[in-house]
């Protein structure tokens, strides 16, 4: 069958390229099948995914999920051309969320929105998502990618997602079996992680005037610095939780230490964090010089070095650091739950 086009209006006209579309599609549908496992029941393509929990072999499943974004990161990615590593972030937020109540991630969807649909620039945001699911252990089970012209700049674009993840019901951490004199294991984080970026790019490239190929640290660049993926620490924090007892996980995003940390403390509970007990790496100093932050502004904006926290008893300090360092992280000591006697849930000390 034919159709005669009578010179009217198009979609393609009006600014959205279906068949831009359908190559981005093509492309995308490789990526997602790398991160497939048995329980996916359907390909990429049909308007809903599908994925099978009967061979999780668990007597009292709970679903967790958590939603998120990658903030004005995207920003920065968009400055420095580089759309291959926002990606990662974007699972690593949510998927570092569901962890902290002991969740297992199973699969992961993405929304992607930008005025125009560049299917080679799709396709690299969606290979740092593909990443991220692979270093989770979850399937990327689908997705969406929208066409918005006039709606966003040229160069920009959006990048949401969620994650479900399940957990024994019995197995749920929330926290309410910390007790007083608890340990915190502190994980190191690959930098900014997510957090803080508005502030950081008002302070490198309106209040210092850097360029995104700026040189900030030795050989490393603006945009190499920023544009650090998050960690995902799915794979060594559940090694640890088969074999030992932890507590409370905290996933140190935005609000940084001192807003995280009390969302897991019982009543009457308080974590005094050593400040002396990591290294931080160095674009933190950079900041708080550079800024000149307070030391208050600094941790509830920023991870200042620390991704992660785990609280637990202190007999299961020392295994649960080894299986860390095994996993190639660099945990630490870096305080200790105490009876709170005033109104801070946090206290820090040098």
């Amino acid at each position: 069958m034919s159709f005669k086009d009578g010179g009217g209006l198009t979609y393609r006209s009006a600014g959205v390229d279906i068949d831009a579309g359908n190559e981005a599609v093509r492309r995308l549908a490789p990526l997602a099948r790398s991160t497939f496992d048995s329980r996916v029941l359907n390909d990429i393509g049909g308007f809903s995914g599908l994925y099978g929990l009967g061979s999780l072999n668990l007597d009292d499943p709970v679903l967790v999920s958590s939603t998120d974004g990658v903030g004005t990161k995207l920003k920065v990615a968009i400055m420095a051309e580089r759309h291959d590593t926002v990606g990662q972030d974007l699972v690593a937020m949510s998927v570092n969320d569901i962890l902290t109540q002991g969740a297992r991630p199973l699969f992961f969807l993405d929304y992607l929105a930008m005025p125009k649909i560049d299917p080679e620039k799709v396709e690299k945001i969606i290979s740092g998502v593909a990443t991220g699911c692979r270093l989770a252990g979850c399937a990327l089970l689908g997705g969406e990618t929208a066409e918005m012209p006039g709606f966003y700049q040229d160069n920009d674009y959006d990048l949401a997602g969620f994650a479900v993840g399940v957990v024994e019901r019995n197995k749920v951490i929330d926290g309410s079996m910390i007790g007083l004199g608890h340990k915190i294991i502190g994980v190191s984080s690959s930098g900014l992680h997510s957090n803080g970026y508005s502030l950081v790019r008002r302070l490198m490239f309106e209040r210092l005037g850097l360029k995104i190929d700026s040189t900030l640290f030795e050989e490393e660049t603006v945009a190499d610095v920023l544009l650090k993926p998050t960690k995902i620490y799915v794979n060594p924090v559940l090694t640890a939780l088969r074999r030992h007892e932890i507590h409370g996980i905290v996933h140190v995003t935005g609000g940084g230490i001192l807003e995280n940390l009390p969302r897991v403390l019982p009543g009457g509970c308080r974590a005094t964090i050593s400040l002396s007990s990591w290294a931080r790496p160095p674009i933190f100093d950079f900041i708080k010089k550079e800024g000149q932050l307070a030391t208050e502004e600094l941790y509830r904006v920023f991870n200042m070095g620390l991704g992660l926290l785990l609280i637990l008893p202190d007999n299961e300090v020392n295994p649960v650091m080894a299986i860390m360092e095994d996993h190639r992280e660099t945990p630490q000591v870096v305080g200790i739950i105490e009876a709170q006697t005033d109104q801070d849930r946090v206290k820090l000390v040098n």
